[in-house]
């Protein structure tokens, strides 16, 4: 993909898999948060909202809008356990998609 078809979500949303990408992003957050040696009380919180996320009658914020407003703390975790896989999805993420 040459810088003319990168995509760019300040003129559109076509071609970037935000929904794919958040939830390979979910999916290697629970990697971590379900490990008891790695979770806390913040992220037991934080899966109970992905949890209610994934109901769209229930919830306030999508998996997407979770993975954004906390992307912070997401980055920490990752570097935290040396997860560079994770990061730099999250990075395409903040990028493509926040």
């Amino acid at each position: 993909m040459d810088s003319f078809d990168a995509p760019d979500r300040y003129v559109s949303f076509k071609g970037i898999d935000c929904e794919g990408n958040s939830r390979r992003i979910i999916d290697r957050l629970h990697m971590h948060i379900d490990d008891p040696a790695k979770t806390n009380a913040f992220w037991e919180r934080f899966r109970a909202k992905l949890a209610i996320a994934e109901d769209p009658l229930k919830r306030q914020a999508d998996g997407l809008c979770l993975l954004c407003a906390n992307i912070y703390y997401i980055a920490d975790l990752f570097e935290e356990h040396d997860d560079e896989d994770g990061l730099a999805m999250l990075r395409q993420l903040e990028d493509e998609c926040c």
